[in-house]
């Protein structure tokens, strides 16, 4: 008989956010500000570097960013008018402070703090020759890869070892980096992962340097809002952009490449008030629900999101079908990642605790039931139970995503491939699985019909999907050659 594990968690884990500002008084306090409004792509872990003209100072602790910056003593010791910081979430290396960004060293040419959103696909083979050269690593992330290639780079200015740092680098990337001359931003070439300039407009910004003001890089738009910054310009694939007290200035080391943005910022990890590439990510998730509704149409009474990543899809999807939208599941915001579950009887019962029927919307109805997406299938099973416990008719679960068959190796947390439900069973075989009437997915070429596109072009894809169709951009390195060695051990055994 099938059947699904009870306690594995079953999310797609934000990946990382940054944010840094360059010439503003109260540097950390924006910056925590900044990286607050970017909480949603990071929970484990959050830092902030400053530098005063003369010291850098640092500060990085477990758990959230109010945790950690909500004490104003904690603020005060990180003075400068310049700052980066980073809100983590691993996808690779333990959650211990010693893999908390941004990481910092002091270098012959001054000090360095990096913070980075994304992840490198041969960071270890970079590793291992980087520790057969005497480099000693102090934290397991692959974004101390940085630091090192910086450090034994032989160009002179920061920049340039940074372009040669990266141009060693394989993997998607979006990084903030800040010396004592300049907050730098860099994209991978393909601009996976996102990153967008701004400029700070208040009087106090303007006031400290006249004329320039100060700038903001960060992950989304929606840090910028609070922090009183009106948005410039994306940052491009393949940029590095350099701000000083000069001004702004673009590098662009790569060679043009066709950019191939990460899909699933528009379906689930940036915050439905962001504008990514061009495109607010709000309507753009009403788009997807309204080809959900056109492609997969069902009889029923009401259309009930899973919240929160679900609400605007199931918008869209009940704009589309004429179906009443209704809040038939109520969250509970309170209930933290963190929260104890020492028997299995408890952590079977966890997801009642962030998800409750609104029994009164439910009984007797037949229930749509949109969420973005299914990884390996054991919350939706559960909030299936809920939805028909509080008296659902029938239950038809629509996903705003296609389904998920691969792993991701470029910045997002996801189960290796044999635990993702869809990697394993057919769609009728899922539906069984979670206990729906029906299921359906969003078409790949209905999702690229929603963000603008006229389809997906197979010879060049417009994004990165490949959670969706195996098809990397970006080389896994690391991943071919711990395959390559697999395989090679099992020869060797088998020849024995």
């Amino acid at each position: 008989m099938i059947s699904l594990p009870e306690s594995e968690d079953d999310h797609l884990h934000e990946e990382c956010a940054v944010f840094g500002v360059w010439n503003t008084p109260d540097a950390a306090a924006l910056t925590a500000l900044g990286l607050h409004a970017l909480q949603h792509r990071g929970q484990e872990a959050t830092g902030i570097v400053t530098f005063d003209g003369r010291h850098f100072h640092m500060h990085r602790g477990l758990g959230l960013v109010g945790d950690n910056f909500g004490d104003a003593k904690v603020i005060a010791a990180l003075p400068g008018m310049h700052a980066v910081g980073h809100n983590r979430y691993a996808t690779t290396g333990d959650t211990i402070l010693r893999n908390v960004q941004p990481l910092y060293a002091d270098f012959e040419f001054g000090g360095f703090g990096v913070a980075h959103n994304g992840n490198l696909t041969n960071a270890h083979a970079l590793r291992r020759r980087l520790v057969q050269r005497g480099c000693l690593f102090q934290s397991t992330t692959d974004s101390e890869v940085f630091i090192h290639l910086i450090a034994i780079s032989l160009y002179s200015t920061v920049v340039d070892r940074l372009i040669d740092a990266l141009k060693q680098v394989v993997g998607a990337y979006s990084l903030v980096a800040l010396s004592n001359e300049a907050l730098i931003g860099a994209r991978d070439p393909l601009g996976v992962r996102p990153l967008i300039l701004g400029r700070l407009t208040s009087s106090a910004s303007e006031s400290s340097s006249p004329g320039l003001g100060g700038w903001v890089l960060a992950s989304e738009t929606c840090a910028l809002d609070i922090v009183g910054a009106e948005f410039v310009r994306d940052v491009e694939p393949g940029e590095i952009v350099v701000i000083n007290d000069q001004g702004v200035h673009s590098v662009k080391p790569f060679g043009r490449q066709r950019p191939r943005f990460c899909v699933f910022e528009y379906i689930y990890f940036a915050r439905p008030d962001s504008v990514v590439e061009g495109t607010p990510v709000y309507e753009a998730r009403k788009r997807i629900g309204r080809e959900l509704a056109r492609e997969s149409g069902v009889a029923a009474d009401i259309v009930v999101p899973v919240p929160d990543s679900g609400v605007p899809a199931a918008m869209g999807y009940s704009l589309e079908s004429g179906l009443p939208f209704e809040f038939g599941i109520v969250r509970n915001h309170y209930v933290g990642r963190t929260f104890i579950e020492p028997t299995d009887q408890i952590r079977h019962l966890g997801v009642k605790l962030k998800h409750s029927a609104n029994r009164a919307v439910l009984a007797g109805k037949r229930v749509v039931l949109v969420d973005d997406s299914i990884v390996r299938g054991t919350t939706s099973r559960k909030i299936v139970e809920i939805v028909r416990q509080a008296g659902a008719k029938e239950v038809h679960m629509r996903i705003s995503s296609p389904p998920t068959t691969h792993s991701c190796f470029y910045g997002i947390d996801t189960p290796e491939r044999e635990k993702l439900l869809a990697a394993r069973h057919d769609v009728a075989e899922m539906a069984k699985l979670i206990g729906v009437d029906s299921l359906a997915f969003v078409s790949l070429e209905g999702l690229y019909r929603a963000l603008g596109e006229n389809g997906r072009n197979a010879a060049a894809p417009q994004f990165c999907d490949a959670c969706f169709t195996g098809e990397y951009p970006i080389p896994i390195t690391d991943m071919l050659e711990a395959d390559t060695r697999q395989l090679s051990l099992l020869a060797e055994g088998n020849s024995a």
